[in-house]
C-alpha cells in the first residue's frame, strides 16, 4: 500500500450508479434552509408581487416570485447584492443552486425583479416583523428611534442646490455680457480697418472664435435657466440631474449625496419594527412619524419612543402625547451665547399656573398681553411682559434688560404644559438616554460595519425604499435566527405550514 502525504479527492470521471440528491449537499442545519421555509410560506398574490397568477402562453414563463424573493434574501443575509454576482451564485453556489431548484435566471431578470417588485419588498419586512410578534420577540412597550445617512447611486456633482444654480445662472448672464461686448468690440475694429483699406482686416483672429463663444454661453445659459424654472416650479431645493429624489444632506460636517433613513427599534430584542426612507438631512419633522408608524406595526394603545436631540420638535411632541405616545427627547439648548454673556435666560423665569405670568429672578411679574404671535416654526405664542417701573428699579437690571429694550419679554407656547411634562420627564431620563444608543445604533452598526451597506444600488424613492426592505429584512431575518436558534425556527415554520419539522423529526 501507497503511503499518501496529501488528502486526495474523488476522481471527476469515476461514474456512479448512484449519484447524490441535490439534497444531499446542504446539510439539515443550514441557515439555507431556514430562508427556504419562510419564503414558501409567504402569501404572494396578498402581497402583489407581479407574475404570481401567469396562466402561461406564448414565450418563456417567468419565474415565480418565491424563487426570485428566496434568492434576493439570500443573497442580502450574505452580503451579496448585485445582480451580476446573484446569477453568478446561482450557477456555482451549491446553497443557491439547492435554494433555486437549479433555476439560474439572468442578471437582468434578477435586476428586473428588484425594480418591478420595489413597492412589495418594502411590505416583506413588515410581514416578518408579524411574525416576530407572534414568537414573542418584540417587547411593543419601547422603542428607540434613529436615522443614518445612506449614499445614494449619484454623485455630489449631480446635485446643485437652489442658491448654487441661481449663481450659475447670474455667472452666465456676466460672462455674456463680457464676451457679447468683445464681439462688438471686435466688429467694429474690422469694420474701422476696412473703411481705411487695411488688407490685414481679414486676417485677424477672434471674431469667429468670440462668436463661437458667445453661442456656446447662451446654450449654457438656457440650459441653467430651464433647470432654475424646473427646480422653482417643483418647489424644491435641491436639483438631482441623476437621482431625482437623492439630496445632499449634511450632518456634523459630514455631506451624503443620498438619502436619511429612519429605524424604529424594539427593545426587547433590538429589532426593526418600522422603518422609512426620506431625502431630509434633518430629523426634526421625523419624530412623530416613526414612533406613529411603530405603533402601527405593534398594534399597541401606548408606546414609549425614545430619541436623540436632534428630534426635539415642540409640535412633534405634542402629536406623540395626543396619539399615547411617551416621547423622551433631550430638548435642545439654544441660552450659551446669553449664558456667556452673563445674562439671564428665559428659563430663569418660572411660570406660575394660578396666576397665569412668570416670576423673574427679583420676584416681579411679567403678565400676558392681548394678541397672539405666531414664530417662524407655526406655533402661536403669548407674550409675557414686565412692567417698566420694576425694570428700571431692579438691581438685576444689567443682566436682563437693554436700553435698547428696556422691559423683559417671555414667550410662552399655547400648548407649553406639554413641553413642561417633558422636561419634568426627561429629569430622570438618564438611563433611558443610555438605552437609546445601544438600541438605535445597533441596527446601523451591523448593517454599515458588518455588512458593508452603506450605500443604495437604485435610484428613486420606491426603488430605493424596496432596497431598503431588502436590507432591514436581512438583518431581522438573521437576527431572528441567532435569538430563536435553527431548530426552533424551522418547528415554526413547519407548524405554520402544517407539516412535520424535518430537524425535529
Amino acid at each position: 500500500m501507497t503511503n499518501r502525504k496529501f488528502k486526495s479527492g474523488v476522481d471527476r470521471h469515476q461514474s456512479s450508479f448512484l449519484p447524490a440528491r441535490m439534497d444531499d449537499y446542504v446539510a439539515l442545519d443550514n441557515p439555507v434552509r431556514a430562508i427556504d421555509a419562510f419564503a414558501e410560506g409567504l402569501d404572494y398574490v396578498a402581497l402583489g408581487f407581479r407574475h404570481v397568477d401567469c396562466c402561461g402562453g406564448a414565450g418563456q414563463p417567468p419565474y415565480h416570485p418565491k424563487d426570485m424573493t428566496k434568492l434576493y434574501l439570500y443573497g442580502y443575509t450574505r452580503k451579496i447584492r448585485s445582480s451580476r454576482c446573484l446569477e453568478r451564485e446561482a450557477e456555482l453556489n451549491i446553497e443557491v443552486i439547492w435554494l433555486m431548484h437549479g433555476l439560474q435566471p439572468g442578471y437582468r431578470t434578477i435586476a428586473n425583479f428588484r425594480k418591478d417588485n420595489c413597492k412589495v419588498l418594502k411590505q416583506l419586512n413588515k410581514e416578518f416583523v408579524l411574525m416576530m410578534q407572534e414568537l414573542q420577540l418584540v417587547g411593543g412597550t419601547l422603542v428607540a428611534i434613529d436615522g443614518a445617512f445612506f449614499d445614494g447611486n449619484a454623485s455630489k456633482a449631480s446635485i446643485t442646490p437652489h442658491h448654487r444654480l441661481a449663481e450659475r445662472v447670474a455667472a452666465l448672464e456676466k460672462d455674456l455680457e463680457k464676451e457679447i461686448e468683445a464681439y462688438n468690440a471686435d466688429l467694429e475694429a474690422n469694420d474701422a480697418a476696412e473703411d481705411h483699406n487695411d488688407d490685414d482686416w481679414r486676417n485677424r483672429p477672434g471674431g469667429e472664435d468670440v462668436a463661437q463663444k458667445v453661442a456656446a454661453l447662451m446654450e449654457k445659459r438656457a440650459t441653467a435657466q430651464a433647470e432654475l424654472a424646473q427646480l422653482e416650479k417643483s418647489g424644491e431645493t435641491q436639483l438631482s440631474r441623476t437621482d431625482p429624489d437623492a439630496r445632499l444632506l449634511s450632518k456634523r460636517g459630514q455631506v451624503v449625496a443620498g438619502y436619511n433613513v429612519q429605524i424604529a427599534v424594539d427593545d426587547k430584542h433590538k429589532l426593526i419594527v418600522a422603518s422609512e426612507v426620506v431625502n431630509d438631512g434633518n430629523d426634526t419633522g421625523q419624530l412623530y412619524e416613526m414612533a406613529k408608524a411603530a405603533k402601527e406595526e405593534l398594534g399597541v394603545e401606548t408606546l414609549t419612543a425614545l430619541a436623540d436631540g436632534g428630534y426635539y420638535n415642540s409640535n412633534a411632541l405634542k402629536a406623540c402625547e395626543d396619539d399615547g405616545i411617551v416621547a423622551y427627547v433631550p430638548p435642545v439648548k439654544r441660552t450659551g451665547q446669553m449664558e456667556a454673556k452673563g445674562r439671564f435666560t428665559h428659563e430663569a423665569f418660572v411660570y406660575e399656573a394660578q396666576a397665569d405670568a412668570y416670576r423673574c429672578p427679583n420676584g416681579k411679574l411679567l403678565k400676558p398681553t392681548e394678541g397672539r404671535k405666531i414664530n417662524t416654526g407655526g406655533r402661536v405664542e403669548i407674550r409675557y411682559v414686565s412692567r417698566k417701573a420694576d425694570c428700571d428699579a431692579c438691581p438685576l437690571r444689567s443682566r436682563c434688560v437693554t436700553e435698547k429694550t428696556p422691559t423683559r419679554t417671555v414667550y410662552r407656547w399655547e400648548h407649553e404644559d406639554v413641553l413642561d411634562r417633558h422636561r419634568a420627564r426627561m429629569k430622570e431620563a438618564v438611563a433611558l438616554m443610555r438605552r437609546r444608543a445601544e438600541l438605535a445604533e445597533h441596527p446601523f452598526g451591523t448593517l454599515k460595519c458588518r455588512a458593508g451597506y452603506r450605500h443604495f444600488l437604485v435610484r428613486g424613492f420606491d426603488k430605493v425604499r424596496g432596497e431598503w426592505g431588502l436590507m432591514a429584512l436581512s438583518y431581522n431575518f438573521t437576527r431572528v435566527l441567532n435569538i430563536l436558534g435553527f431548530d426552533d425556527l424551522m418547528a415554526y415554520f413547519a407548524k405554520q405550514a402544517g407539516e412535520v419539522c424535518p430537524v425535529a423529526a
